[in-house]
């Protein structure tokens, strides 16, 4: 079964198994390697990246499911990583380990396609989701509030 879809903006063909988790054929096949492996179960977030502008656990969507869609990865977000998250981020000092960073990102750009100046409640309920094991939430939700700003607290 030959699978067709778009990954940031380019056309791909994929001829293998259709139930290989997209994770693995961005990771593995297209090395675009910011999506992270977490959990496996699409419980922690690490690996989220957009689907038709959805934000998906690619860990938990086989190939098949991207068949004819467009695949969004945080390399794709923004080619330069000046996204008004990408910068908000660092702007806030988000990061620590790193790790969860990818996909935080990815899910917080899907929630600000949706509501362009979320709520603390909004944010929260978007990315309850996505885990960071370095616990920083309140910076994660400063800097999507900068990004929704325009890059003000």
């Amino acid at each position: 079964m030959s699978i067709q879809l778009q990954v940031n903006g380019a056309a791909r063909q994929f001829d293998g198994d259709p139930e290989m988790p997209l994770l693995w054929y961005l990771r593995d096949l297209l090395q675009l390697t910011g999506t992270k492996f977490g959990c496996g179960a699409g419980l922690c977030g690490a690996c989220t990246v957009h689907l038709n502008g959805e934000a998906v656990r690619a860990c938990q969507t086989p190939l098949k499911e991207a068949a004819g869609k467009k695949v969004l990865t945080i390399e794709g977000l923004s080619t330069h990583g000046d996204h008004p998250l990408q910068k908000a981020w660092a702007a806030a000092n988000v990061p620590q380990c790193g790790y969860c960073q990818s996909g935080q990102i990815m899910q917080a750009a899907a929630l600000l396609k949706t509501h362009a100046k979320p709520s603390d409640t909004q944010i929260d309920d978007a990315m309850q989701g996505n885990i960071c094991r370095c616990g920083t939430y309140q910076r994660i939700r400063q800097a999507i509030h900068m990004a929704a700003n325009g890059g003000k607290a």
